[in-house]
């Protein structure tokens, strides 16, 4: 059987937060037995971690992968690197972070593998190499707060990849609309695992005593709406708790802010943990900035929220404000805070109205294995 060899240059390490790109590189482990997976994660920066008081260490390069549902995990493997220096000192650790990766693959028997780009800096991969490519586009960091230097390099890198790759995939309408090329893009949405999600799940022993409105998602700077978040706190006092769930990228002062509101931060979770914070809250919530870059996104919460059918609060946000969904409320600034509050306590018990359809993860594999094909000629 000749092997399927896969590059990954994620935005993310392969951890117990799962987003998108794990689900799918999951299912496409499961339903093709010739692939191989190299995913590629962030460098470690030793230096900026000890410059933010944070213990340094280095990467954890080459190493087994993650032992998975229906797979032993033997297909693929993580690669961690480390980034010594910051990159105005050493000009040439990119071209050698592309090099050590086209190093890696060749010593593990990829000679000549797909690369699936998502983080941009993938582009070096891509012109160090040539392998064949897709470019899977999950946000327009284009649109994001970002150096001007930052954002120079990301328009250089996406301007290969967009010219250079077989394949190009997006998330979201606002992405196809600003990514496209002619015949090449591929609008494949997010999704959810709607029988993890409605498997009722017992209360979480950290989830606050009373009424929640809870939040889902990676706490960033370039999603959340702190001070939004502060003001719906504020107005819940004394009737139940503002909940933040996932990862926690904010600023040491933001978190200040929040927990001095009275903002409950319960840090990141494993994927199967998840469920259970959704099924057992009063409301859940969105209260994210809106803006050209939020605008780009297909928030994987969209489903994971509608598959548990509890009532919601969004900003005008893409994915929520196109919910034809009447569990969903759309409302900004002190609506955002009135509306959580006329919706706390819930109205429904979990399992009420959690029997609509949502798309599946399978689906959104079973799309992207045809992107994959029509890139490689893998049958």
């Amino acid at each position: 059987m000749t092997a399927h060899d896969l590059v990954v240059i994620s935005l993310e390490a392969w951890d117990e937060v799962w987003r998108r790109n794990q689900h799918l590189v999951h299912r496409l482990l499961l339903t093709d037995p010739a692939l191989r997976v190299l995913w590629v994660e962030p460098s470690v920066d030793p230096l900026h971690a000890a410059r933010s008081g944070r213990r340094p260490r280095p990467g954890r390069a080459l190493r087994p992968g993650p032992s998975l549902p229906g797979e032993n995990g033997t297909r693929i493997l993580l690669l961690e690197p480390t980034k010594l220096l910051p990159r105005k000192i050493d000009r040439g650790q990119d071209l050698r972070w592309a090099r050590h990766i086209a190093q890696t693959a060749r010593r593990i028997g990829f000679e000549r593998p797909l690369l699936w780009v998502n983080d941009p800096r993938g582009a070096d991969v891509l012109d160090a190499t040539g392998w064949p490519a897709i470019y899977d586009i999950t946000d327009d960091w284009l649109q994001a707060d970002r150096t001007a230097a930052e954002l120079a390099r990301l328009h250089q890198h996406e301007s290969l990849l967009l010219d250079r790759c077989a394949q190009i995939v997006v998330c979201s309408p606002a992405l196809e609309r600003t990514k496209q090329r002619a015949g090449r893009t591929t609008l494949i949405p997010n999704a959810v695992d709607p029988e993890t999600y409605r498997r009722p799940a017992p209360r979480p022993h950290d989830l606050p005593v009373g009424a929640n409105a809870v939040y889902v998602g990676t706490l960033h700077t370039d999603r959340i709406d702190v001070s939004l978040a502060i003001r719906t706190a504020e107005r819940l006092a004394g009737r139940a708790t503002l909940t933040l769930v996932g990862p926690n990228l904010l600023t040491p002062d933001d978190r200040t802010r929040l927990e001095r509101a009275g903002v409950v931060l319960l840090g990141q979770k494993p994927v199967m943990d998840v469920p259970a914070y959704l099924q057992h809250a009063d409301v859940l919530v969105v209260p994210h900035l809106v803006n050209a870059f939020t605008d780009s996104l297909d928030p994987i919460k969209v489903y994971e929220y509608a598959a548990v059918g509890r009532p919601v609060v969004s900003t005008n946000v893409a994915g929520f404000r196109d919910a034809r969904d009447d569990r969903v409320t759309i409302a900004d600034g002190e609506a955002f805070a009135d509306a959580v509050a006329l919706a706390v306590p819930g109205r429904w018990r979990f399992s009420d109205r959690a029997d609509r359809p949502v798309p599946s993860w399978d689906d959104r594999a079973r799309q992207m294995a045809s992107v994959i094909s029509a890139a490689t000629g893998w049958t």
